[in-house]
């Protein structure tokens, strides 16, 4: 049901200094996940320990972005699990906790002014991480952290899906939303609800046992070509509808990368149906997103305006930080 293309244009690559990098790289290269509070934008990255603090470009700074010589400010990074990574890529694939999903809580016990939550995907028993991070009133990280043993919460999800890949995660009328991604040998995309309520204290460590799961939605958002297309993350719009990423890529699992051969950006509604689907121009392998509302001017429409980020499944090659209208 794909509709219009849409086109993307940069507002900047995601550098970093080097001398925070554990590798000395200027960059983040995997960039999977993307939260805005306030002015600030979170990244997580699948193949670091680190999440990526950068400040939300000023429309200046985006309507530079739009020409020949775009500006491109500095981040840093925050560190959520000790250690390091292997160099070697390969190496790094294997023992990487996959941080796929970011999203941003509610306040919750031990977290008055809410929190961001990291999730690892779940596609190996070692890739089942979740990081908390306290927030102070202004959104910052206010210097508490916690990890969380995702294991019982995904093992249920792992029975029900032959390939578990948890991509998404957000906030939808006070519920969790968990977003599974399929790939062509597993190609089922799914919904799956938490009620925040019971959610919460888990994820406090108040209770021991993580709640079920309210309900599980498979999701089809069709195909380019032979590959189908995979959620990659969400972001909430009003009343109780939710927008979504996705990209095509030419894998039969979801641990080997494939060639990106396609990308888009779609909306559910509150009843739980797919209502639009738009294809990116350049099929860019959009893997994090972030939405403002954009009111209507005289004799327009208003608009959702989209942030994206981009994983180039290259250690060597910046994630972008692109922007998307989306009607």
């Amino acid at each position: 049901m794909a509709n219009d293309m849409l086109a993307s244009h940069l507002l900047q690559l995601l550098r970093i200094d080097p001398a925070q990098h554990p590798r000395g790289q200027a960059h983040l290269s995997a960039a999977s996940g993307l939260v805005r509070v306030r002015q600030r934008l979170y990244v997580v990255a699948d193949d670091e320990l680190h999440l990526g603090i950068f400040d939300e470009p000023t429309p200046s700074q985006a309507e530079a972005a739009s020409g020949s010589d775009p500006a491109h400010p500095t981040g840093s990074l925050l560190r959520l699990l000790g250690g390091d990574l292997p160099q070697d890529k390969d190496k790094r694939k294997k023992a990487k906790p996959d941080f796929e999903s970011l999203v941003h809580l509610p306040p919750l016990p031990g977290c008055p002014a809410g929190a961001l939550l990291a999730l690892g995907s779940g596609s190996k028993p070692n890739r089942e991480t979740g990081v908390l991070i306290a927030l102070d009133v202004q959104g910052a990280p206010n210097g508490r952290m916690a990890t969380v043993d995702l294991a019982a919460l995904y093992a249920p999800l792992r029975k029900r899906f032959g390939d578990l890949n948890i991509e998404g995660a957000l906030m939808v009328s006070g519920e969790l939303l968990l977003l599974q991604r399929g790939n062509k040998g597993h190609a089922l995309n799914a919904c799956i609800r938490y009620d925040w309520n019971l959610m919460a204290p888990w994820l406090a460590g108040v209770q021991p046992q993580p709640p079920a799961a309210k309900s599980v939605q498979v999701l089809e958002l069709g195909r380019v070509g032979e590959v189908p297309l995979g959620f990659t993350d969400g972001a909430a719009l009003h009343g109780g509808a939710w927008a979504f990423s996705a990209v095509a890529e030419n894998t039969d699992n979801s641990y080997q990368d494939g060639a990106c051969v396609g990308s888009a950006i779609g909306t559910v509604g509150a009843d739980g149906t797919l209502q639009s689907l738009h294809l990116l121009e350049g099929a860019p392998k959009v893997e994090g997103l972030a939405v403002l509302a954009v009111l209507a001017e005289a004799g327009g429409s208003g608009a959702w305006v989209c942030t994206l980020v981009t994983d180039p499944d290259d250690p060597a090659v910046a994630a972008q930080l692109l922007q998307v209208r989306l009607p």
